[in-house]
Formats: structure tokens, sequence, C-alpha cells
């Protein structure tokens, strides 16, 4: 019988590795979509301990294909370096056809992008979740920033009272 360790995998085997909060900051997201990433095996030994940067990350289409560019998956430390990955190498996405048809069509619109939000483990599985964004201008920013601060008063009130 073998041990389940509770502290890496969750009771419905969901598990966030990384999170990508500056994409919901700097974008509108307006559609998000799941999807697996064709990896090598000391790429997951990596994820699997959290050393994975979303943070300058973003998805590409290309020949019919989506690509997952600029993630920083760390090389593995404990494996001969003659098998490590490069960190930055693009890693492709693994997604329905139809699903890619219709990134397609919203990815040609005038200041779309596709941007990681997260990272993370599902049934053991590597997953990412892309979504659809719009960039939002530097009032917008100001506006998510005051409405954020509202909601934190009216938390801390209602705890103190």
């Amino acid at each position: 019988m073998a041990k389940t360790n509770k502290k890496s995998q969750s009771s419905d085997g969901f598990k966030v590795m990384a999170d990508n909060r500056q994409a919901r900051f700097t974008y509108e997201i307006l559609d998000s979509y799941e999807a697996g990433i064709a990896l090598k095996g000391t790429e997951v030994k990596s994820i699997r301990a959290g050393k994975v940067n979303l943070r300058d990350g973003y998805a590409q289409v290309k020949n019919g294909e989506v690509w997952l560019l600029n993630v920083h998956i760390s090389p593995h430390n404990m494996t001969n370096q003659a098998y490590n990955h490069d960190p930055r190498r693009p890693r492709r996405l693994l997604l329905h056809k139809a699903e890619i048809r219709k990134l397609i069509g919203k990815v040609e619109e005038k200041g779309l992008t596709l941007v990681p939000l997260k990272l993370y483990l599902k049934k053991g599985r590597v997953k990412v979740n892309i979504a659809v964004g719009r960039g939002k201008k530097l009032h917008d920013k100001r506006e998510s920033l005051k409405k954020k601060q509202e909601k934190r008063d009216i938390a801390r009130m209602l705890k103190n009272s």
C-alpha cells in the first residue's frame, strides 16, 4: 500500500504551482482556457519543486499550434547537466483544434494577447490556465487599485464591528 502525501496533493488532485497575479493587474481578462503542456522530465521535476515563473510569459499561435513563450522553469539541480533543459525554451500547449481556432480569431483582434494565469497540477498532470486579455490603460489600473482598497476597507470595518 502506497502512502499519499497530503501536503503535495489536495483531495481533488488540484495544486497551484505558480500564479501570475501581475497579469490580472496588467490585463483585462476576457476569456480563459485550460491547456496541457508538452514538457521534458526535468521540467516536470522543477515544476513539482515550485521553481517556475510565469511573470514575463505569453502565448502565441504559430502554424496552427499554440506555444508558451518566455516562461522560466529552472533547471533541476539534482540531474545531470546533459539532461537538463533551457529554462526559457518555447513549450507547446495542448489544446483541441476548435479551441485553437477560437484563439486564432480572438488574438487577431487588435490589442488582444494570450497570457498564462496559473500553472498547476491536476490529477498528476501539469496544466496551464491561459487567458485572452486586453492591456489596461493607466487609468484602468488606478481604478482597479481603488476598488481593491475599498473592498479591504469594508472588510476591515466589518471585522472590527
